[in-house]
């Protein structure tokens, strides 16, 4: 029988996955594979966090497709070399797979996609994992949106046709019944990926996540049944589990923007204050994929070009204190934590954590984007980007400059009673709630009382507040206000 490949990539489930659908359609057997090519994504390979979850998902998806009579080949090393390997052994004559959006993985897209037609077989690649592609999404004059109100409201004007033709589509294919070959070429096995660590600092991990279909699902249904009422407000306090935690889920595939938007609409309304929030922050990652897209310098340079002249300064020492929750700002400390723990921090926490170190610190933005990239498990390289470029007030509908956070109010207001930083700031938890967020205001009896030592069990801040925020913005005041006249690169299409 002859067969046909899909190549997984950040599209690892089964269903309403357009990509495997377009395979299982030809009637052909179907070959998936998954290929290690860490290489090919140069500096932008997964971080530690995200391969943890990368093992655990590749094995799941071969779990799910076992359950259906299929499996998962993986290979690795050069992915045109791997394909054409496999259809050789296989005797394919189609390779479908799921378009990615990243700017080196669209150049090495058109480089597979133009090897593999020389060599005669069949190309198809499909989107998975946006609602709206970036390269069809433009403003009124023809161009990519670079504020995020006026490209949400276009997208939501223009959502119902696209999304319903997605829908049915995907509806008119049953991958469960997907066709195998008689005889399997060989896989690696996942072990020899080497993706898990070899110290085991994600002890935290596996309490914190369940990183596979079943545990994507189950989040959904939690979060719609119990959370996405209150998700307006809740949102912002990271002592409760008020968010939907789906980013990882998102990020890996394992579950696709269109269902989680399907699932919102079959059990709740998307009127509700919380759930029209929660779309919004969908279309906030699509921005993120919008802006990236159009303009994919950004991983590594500021949007705006005036941010060249901005007087960073680099500290090794600062960073690394920033890095390991030392900062002495209890907020900004158990978010950090919150990181290493779990591999994951909240929304708001994130961008407490990056104003202080861009704004009063005077870091490099690309210092904690490198970061949370190591350290995230749900590292993306479009949100990350855009996240810390808004927080920087560099890229696009960035934050303004003489926005900086204050930690100790911003931790009073979502933290009021102090239990976040207590859960992960342990050496802080008898601090009384007046001082849990400003412990350098205790008098001595009452950091005795506690168990604190300023400079000792928790370090003094790494930089007054005031002081910070004046330095910062003097900064800013020095930068040359250069008006970004730029055109975005056009013609650029995702493989």
């Amino acid at each position: 029988m002859t067969a046909t490949i899909h190549w997984f990539r950040h599209d690892l489930r089964i269903e309403a996955n357009a990509g495997l659908a377009r395979s299982v359609a030809t009637g052909m057997a179907v070959v998936p594979v998954y290929i290690y090519t860490p290489a090919e994504e140069g500096k932008w390979a997964p971080g530690g966090a995200s391969r943890w979850w990368l093992h655990h998902a590749l094995a799941d998806l071969d779990a799910q497709l076992r359950a259906l009579g299929s499996r998962l080949v993986l290979r690795t090393g050069d992915s045109l070399e791997a394909l054409l390997a496999l259809a050789r052994e296989t005797g394919a004559r189609n390779v479908t797979w799921s378009r990615r959006y990243e700017p080196e993985i669209i150049a090495r897209d058109g480089r597979v996609k133009q090897g593999l037609r020389d060599a005669g077989l069949e190309v198809v690649s499909e989107n998975s994992s946006l609602l709206r592609e970036p390269h069809r999404v433009v403003n009124q004059t023809g161009k990519p949106f670079r504020v995020f109100t006026p490209f949400f409201k276009h997208c939501i004007q223009q959502s119902g046709a696209s999304e319903k033709a997605f829908a049915d589509d995907l509806s008119k294919v049953d991958v469960m019944h997907l066709k195998h070959p008689a005889n399997w070429p060989v896989s690696e096995p996942l072990e020899s990926l080497e993706l898990l660590p070899k110290v085991p600092w994600d002890a935290g991990f596996y309490s914190a996540w369940k990183p596979t279909h079943a545990g994507a699902l189950a989040r959904l249904g939690r979060f719609i049944d119990t959370a996405v009422t209150d998700y307006d407000e809740d949102r912002n306090l990271p002592a409760l589990d008020g968010t939907s935690r789906l980013s990882p889920y998102l990020h890996f595939g394992q579950l696709g923007p269109a269902q989680v938007l399907h699932a919102l609409r079959e059990r709740t309304s998307l009127e509700t204050k919380g759930a029209h929030q929660f779309l919004a922050e969908l279309y906030w990652r699509e921005f993120a994929y919008h802006v990236l897209y159009h303009f994919p310098v950004t991983p590594e340079h500021c949007m705006r070009p005036e941010f060249a002249n901005f007087d960073w300064a680099p500290d090794t020492g600062i960073l690394q204190s920033w890095k390991e929750g030392q900062t002495g700002y209890p907020i900004v400390d158990a978010g950090m934590r919150q990181l290493w723990e779990t591999g994951w921090m909240h929304n708001r926490v994130r961008m407490i954590v990056g104003s202080l170190l861009v704004k009063h610190l005077l870091q490099p933005w690309q210092s904690g984007a490198a970061w949370f990239w190591d350290t995230l498990v749900d590292a993306d390289l479009a949100n990350n980007t855009l996240g810390w470029q808004w927080i920087g007030g560099c890229g696009a509908d960035a934050a303004p400059y003489f926005r900086v956070f204050n930690p100790m109010l911003q931790g009073e207001k979502f933290d009021p009673e102090g239990d976040y930083v207590r859960r992960y700031v342990p050496e802080l938890a008898r601090l009384p709630v007046a001082y849990i967020h400003q412990p350098w205001e205790a008098p001595a009896s009452v950091l005795a009382q506690s168990g604190v030592i300023l400079g000792k069990t928790y370090p003094r801040p790494l930089i007054d507040h005031a002081t910070g925020r004046k330095r910062a913005i003097a900064a800013f005041a020095r930068m040359n206000a250069v008006r970004l006249t730029a055109s975005p690169p056009s013609g650029i299409v995702a493989e």
